[in-house]
């Protein structure tokens, strides 16, 4: 444990901010796993991949996940939709 006053205060904040990456990367994994399912079942598809793009763009830029992990999460999720709407024709 840290005996500086500005040591001790660091502690506190980085435990903070590692709750809320914690928050915010479920958050994600969440809005993933609901697109997914929105893909699955074909209801109101684009609205939901339009968030989950949103989604993973804020963790891109807030460097929750890497910028190549951002584009490959979207990459696979679109190719999924577009697969999905292929199939159905």
């Amino acid at each position: 444990m840290p005996n500086i006053k500005s040591a001790i205060k660091r502690v506190k904040v980085n435990k903070s901010k590692a709750l809320k990456n914690v928050m915010r990367k479920s958050a994600l994994k969440t809005s993933i796993k609901k697109c997914k399912a929105a893909i699955a079942t074909g209801v109101d598809t684009e609205a939901v991949f339009s968030k989950t793009v949103s989604d993973i763009d804020k963790a891109a830029s807030r460097k929750l996940i890497h910028k190549n992990t951002a584009a490959r999460k979207k990459s696979r999720l679109a190719k999924a939709i577009n697969k999905s709407a292929q199939g159905g024709q």
